[in-house]
């Protein structure tokens, strides 16, 4: 019985080690698509992943939930832009992460969005 929660929890820490891995590889080929976003170092990479993946597990939801009206009215266009200052709003909290304007941000959190399609599709193993 305890080793059938043991392999349970090893295989749920691979699948998270697997999606942070994909995540920082996604955002380095963003800052090497994106000029002006930017990372000092590999560890701000990591960081700004799992603040990314806090963000949008904690906050995102929060937002969509209370700008649903205004979604459904712009058709979508609220939703994206809450993406986008999501993702500028974790350049001003993580150091050594750095986004130069709101147009860059709108551009890198659109190539983000299709990188990081494409890298959960190469690694699903479904």
């Amino acid at each position: 019985m305890l080793t059938k929660h043991y392999f349970r929890i090893n295989y749920i820490l691979m699948k998270l080690i697997l999606r942070l891995t994909v995540n920082v590889f996604a955002l380095i080929v963003v800052s090497y698509l994106v000029k002006g976003f930017e990372f000092d170092s590999l560890f701000a990479a990591i960081v700004t992943a799992i603040v990314i993946g806090i963000v949008n597990t904690f906050i995102k939801p929060v937002l969509q939930i209370l700008f649903l009206p205004l979604s459904i009215v712009t058709l979508g266009i609220t939703a994206f832009l809450i993406n986008v200052l999501l993702l500028w709003s974790v350049s001003f909290i993580v150091s050594g992460f750095h986004i130069n304007s709101f147009l860059t941000a709108i551009i890198a959190s659109v190539v983000l969005t299709f990188v990081s399609m494409f890298l959960n599709k190469l690694s699903d193993n479904n």
